[in-house]
Order: C-alpha cells, then structure tokens, then sequence
C-alpha cells in the first residue's frame, strides 16, 4: 500500500480552522485536516459528526464560518461562481445511494457531465460514456433504466458518472450503505483500482470499518467537530483516545452519548410547574 503522507505540502485538500454550524448549532469547531494526492483518505466517525458536511465545504456548497477551505490551494469559499464551477470541474462526486435521473438510461446518466461541461461531438461522448461504463464492468446495461438495475449497480452507473470528466478529486458519501456482500466488495474495489489507475485523489465518508480500512491508506475520525485522530488504519486502531476506542470497536457506551443532548429527564418528567414546554 503506497506510503502515508498527509503534510499540507503534498495536500490536494486542506482545511484550516474550519468552523461551520446550522443555526446555534456548531457541527464542525475550529477543524484543520489534510488530504494528501494520490490517496484514499477516509472520514469516518459517529453519525452527526460533520464528515458530509465536509464533502458540502470542499463541493463549495457550503461556505466556512471561519477558516479556509482549500482546494489545490486555493480557498473554495472566496471562488466567484466562475472560479467555482471551474473547481467543480475537477471533482468527482458520488452521492449516498447514486443520485441517478431516474427519467435517463444508464448511457445519458453517464454523458449527462460531458454535455454540460464540454462542447465533444456525440462520437466522443458515446466512446467516452461506454469506456467508463466498461470501468465499471456495466457497458452492457447501457440502455437500462436507473429503475431495472440493482441498487449495487446504480451505485456504479454513479460512479462512471463522477469519473466522466476524469476529475482529480472523487468524493464518496457512503458508498458502501445498503449494499450485499458481493456489492460491496466489487465496490471497493473499484474505489481502489480507479483511484491508482487514474492517479486520483479519494476522500471515502463511510461507516463500514473493514471494507474501508483496507482500502484506506490514510484514515481521519472526526469527533465533537474536530479531529480526534488519524493516520494509517493501523495506527488508528491503536489509538487510546476514548472516541476512537468505542467507534473502532463498536462499543454502545463512550463518549458518544445514546441521548440526544436536551431537558434533563426531571425537568420533563418532574411535577408539572417544572416541566419544559
């Protein structure tokens, strides 16, 4: 597995001192993190705890609070819109569950990124959409709708469809959810062979522990909207930070709290002239 590097100097993505909240509540405090080129970087950690969030900053969907976002060094969150859809030409996306058009075949699926990104002659385009259908081991359900295909398979119609403009960057939210056995291991797969084969950089938000730590070669958890710490998997594993602890081996109790912050049970349960309302 190629050697773990994740200084800002060989970063395609960096974060630095990002702060990002809904409202009165901060998903994400003061995180600084870096993704370095030519690697499989996963986000992992509890539910709530800012990974999509992540993806949102980085895609320019959000926009920091405070701190930088940056992307090939330059700050997402300052782009105009012209500078941003340049960026966004760059990345690859591939959202929880496919995000396919479910009125377009597998074929327009994948061409639709090409036809809005690029003046290719339909030649090029066909050749284009069949040789990354045949990445995906899918030339053959071309002309299928999203709607006869298994979700396995949707999640790689997807897939060609984020890897269509050969970006250098390819975000997974997800990939792995819902998926059998069988999906699943074709799917990751595919993350690591394209990754190498077409020098990508790959940031994966996944829960799955097993299937991502072997494909991962740099691994960061995030906890209370910072990092609570990263490396290789096999360092991660070996981490003592409590968090980390209960998250690598599943354990109900930790730090990561059953209960949703709020009222304490007395103040809801209590007499009546004590209840919130």
């Amino acid at each position: 597995m190629p050697s773990n590097d994740s200084s800002p100097a060989s970063a395609l993505v960096e974060l630095r001192n990002v702060t990002f909240g809904y409202g009165e509540r901060v998903i994400l405090r003061d995180l600084s993190l870096n993704v370095p080129r030519g690697k499989v970087t996963a986000l992992m950690g509890a539910s709530g705890g800012g990974k999509t969030t992540v993806l949102r900053l980085i895609g320019g969907q959000y926009r920091a609070q405070q701190g930088e976002v940056l992307f090939d060094h330059k700050d997402v969150g300052r782009m105009d819109a012209a500078g941003l859809y340049a960026a966004r030409r760059r990345m690859g996306m591939l959202f929880q569950f496919g995000a396919l058009f479910t009125d377009l075949n597998v074929f327009e699926n994948v061409a639709f990124p090409l036809r809005e990104h690029t003046d290719l002659s339909e030649a090029l385009v066909r050749d284009i959409v069949l040789m990354k259908l045949h990445a995906v081991g899918l030339r053959g359900a071309r002309d299928l709708m999203p709607s006869q295909i298994s979700g396995g398979m949707a999640r790689r119609v997807a897939l060609a469809r984020a890897i269509a403009l050969d970006p250098e960057l390819v975000m997974y939210d997800e990939p792995f959810a819902g998926l059998d056995p069988i999906s699943l291991g074709t799917s990751a797969q595919l993350i690591r062979q394209l990754n190498d084969a077409m020098g990508l950089t790959t940031i994966l938000v996944s829960h799955d522990l097993d299937a991502t730590f072997a494909l991962a070669d740099h691994v960061i958890i995030l906890g209370a909207g910072v990092v609570a710490a990263q490396g290789t998997p096999e360092e991660v594993r070996a981490s003592t930070d409590p968090l980390v602890h209960q998250f690598v081996n599943a354990l109900p109790t930790g730090p990561v709290p059953f209960h949703y912050p709020g009222p304490t049970v007395a103040s809801d349960f209590g007499p009546p002239e004590g209840r919130s309302a």
